[in-house]
């Protein structure tokens, strides 16, 4: 059921913050892209860690071709909302919204999920767009805000709903509600280390988003998984080696650094094991596909790193 994670229109990556989530996110839209798909990727806090991923300029509300099949765009809530008054009210804007800004930000503190529903409504509107043919796109991935803040950008045009029993506004919120809880169209994806944290926050969203959510889950990405150096019948062996007169010997035929290998062997197998339990619980509270990324021990973060995640993520989706 892995394969099918690209068959739909919107992927949404989430995750708590410095697990990989952009990494992750570039590399889906990379693999959907060698695909035959075109690819739209929008950066949710638009820090600018999807440009770097492509290793390309700043990226701005304008989505812009970073490479063959794949534009990437930065999300901006007054760009959002000018481009709404124009599509919506037929109101020209001739630079920045001003006044109309102002009262975004009063109206936004005053009634909670206002700011997210025009990011959120952005992204809909692109998948539309798409769906209907009137949009260059067979795919928008997004880079989407942390554990912490997908919850209310993804149930603000329910939230809207409920506040606004008809009229204009509950029309294009219902809209955007039957996007997002298609499961042919939309899927959740967590991604997540193997780690005390990341998991228990992954396990946390999870049970949020089906408790607070219709959006349809997609699969759980554990990233940075170590490998297994060794077997357990192996350690005998590997207890041998590490012994000092052999490090000794190993040290006259292959240098100093010998020894600092064997160490090194060592602590990644420990640091592997540790992490198992996690991945167990993981398994244990979380009945979604599991895919891996191995730990890539890459210095860059740019396109080299997205390639080799992306390869990783084509072996786990069956491509």
């Amino acid at each position: 059921m892995l394969s099918d994670l690209l068959g739909r229109r919107l992927l949404i990556v989430t995750g708590k913050g410095g697990v990989g989530k952009s990494t992750i996110a570039a590399a889906l839209a990379l693999v959907a892209a060698n695909q035959g798909k075109r690819v739209l990727v929008v950066d949710v806090d638009a820090k600018g860690t999807i440009a770097d991923r492509f290793e390309t300029a700043p990226i701005a509300f304008a989505p812009r071709e970073v490479m063959p099949g794949i534009s990437l765009m930065a999300m901006d809530t007054e760009a959002s909302l000018a481009e709404y008054v124009r599509l919506n009210l037929k109101v020209p804007i001739l630079g920045r919204l001003g006044p109309l800004a102002r009262a975004l930000d009063f109206v936004a503190t005053a009634a909670p999920g206002v700011r997210e529903i025009l990011t959120i409504g952005k992204i809909c509107w692109e998948v539309r767009e798409s769906i209907e043919g009137r949009a260059g796109w067979d795919l928008v991935v997004v880079d989407a805000a942390a554990t912490g803040h997908v919850i209310a950008q993804l149930g603000a045009p329910d939230a809207i709903s409920d506040m606004v029993a008809v009229g204009p506004v509950r029309n294009q919120t219902e809209w955007m509600s039957d996007l997002l809880s298609d499961p042919a169209v939309t899927a959740l994806n967590v991604v997540t280390t193997p780690e005390e944290m990341p998991v228990a926050e992954t396990i946390d969203l999870v049970g949020r988003a089906r408790r607070e959510l219709r959006v349809p889950l997609g699969a759980v990405i554990v990233n940075r998984v170590l490998p297994e150096l060794f077997t357990h019948a192996d350690e005998l062996i590997f207890d041998a080696l590490t012994e000092p007169p052999v490090v000794d010997r190993l040290t006259r035929r292959a240098g100093e650094g010998a020894g600092a290998v064997l160490e090194a062997a060592r602590l990644a197998v420990s640091m592997r094991r540790s992490r198992v339990p996690h991945l167990e619980r993981l398994r244990e509270d979380v009945d979604l596909p599991l895919m891996f990324v191995p730990y890539l021990f890459a210095r860059s973060q740019g396109r080299r790193e997205t390639a080799l995640v992306a390869d990783a993520l084509t072996a786990e989706l069956g491509l």
